[in-house]
């Protein structure tokens, strides 16, 4: 059973005990907020690894990224060679007023051309500045945070298992080549000495 004003009496007890604890709003933007290391701010383009292959764009649910391209031909590296076709960057967009920040396109890249980077200030008067350029994605690139380090009990990826097995053999091939050819030197060196000390007789080197 309540009595009439318990609930303005419980009301403002819970004002007085929260004037008493101490305020943890941040004042943004005065204080920048503390974010994750796994924050899905915006994406970067580290264009020098695109080799424009599209899955980017073909995979996105949304359909916001542009890529236009052309081909270029380049000549063969050596004499009698053929000459290669590669494709070159033209246009990279994306359009953040469409993107939902999945992270497909991140995933699906094979050659790690686009990374999530932290920063978050990017709001615009216009929704058609939402579309951003190569350019603005390459700036953002810098602001892409380091990878954690890797746990020192975890399996050996396979290509260092499989570059450290090559160094290997390449280094016992190495040694056996040079201890197959010592014996050699050794055996020239007696030979050379006793010729050094052997007495001259009379009439040689004449």
């Amino acid at each position: 059973m309540s009595f009439p004003g318990s609930g303005l009496a419980k009301g403002l007890a819970v004002t007085l005990r929260t004037m008493t604890k101490r305020s943890v709003t941040a004042q943004y933007p005065d204080v920048q907020p503390d974010l994750p290391p796994r924050t899905r701010g915006v994406i970067g383009l580290f264009e020098e690894n695109c080799t424009v292959c599209m899955l980017c764009a073909r995979e996105c649910p949304d359909w916001c990224i542009y890529i236009d391209s052309h081909k270029e031909t380049v000549p063969p590296a050596a004499p009698g060679g053929r000459e290669r076709s590669r494709n070159v960057l033209d246009r990279f967009a994306i359009d953040f007023a469409l993107c939902m920040y999945c992270g497909i396109c991140i995933e699906v890249c094979p050659f790690d051309a686009l990374f999530w980077s932290p920063e978050f200030e990017y709001a615009e008067t216009d929704i058609r500045e939402l579309t951003h350029e190569r350019d603005k994605l390459r700036e953002w690139m810098w602001t892409v945070p380091e990878p954690p380090a890797l746990d020192p009990k975890a399996e050996e990826p396979k290509e260092i298992a499989a570059a450290r097995k090559a160094a290997d053999k390449l280094a016992a091939q190495q040694a056996a080549e040079a201890e197959a050819e010592a014996p050699v030197q050794d055996a020239e060196a007696p030979a050379q000495d006793r010729d050094r000390a052997r007495p001259e007789t009379p009439g040689e080197g004449t």
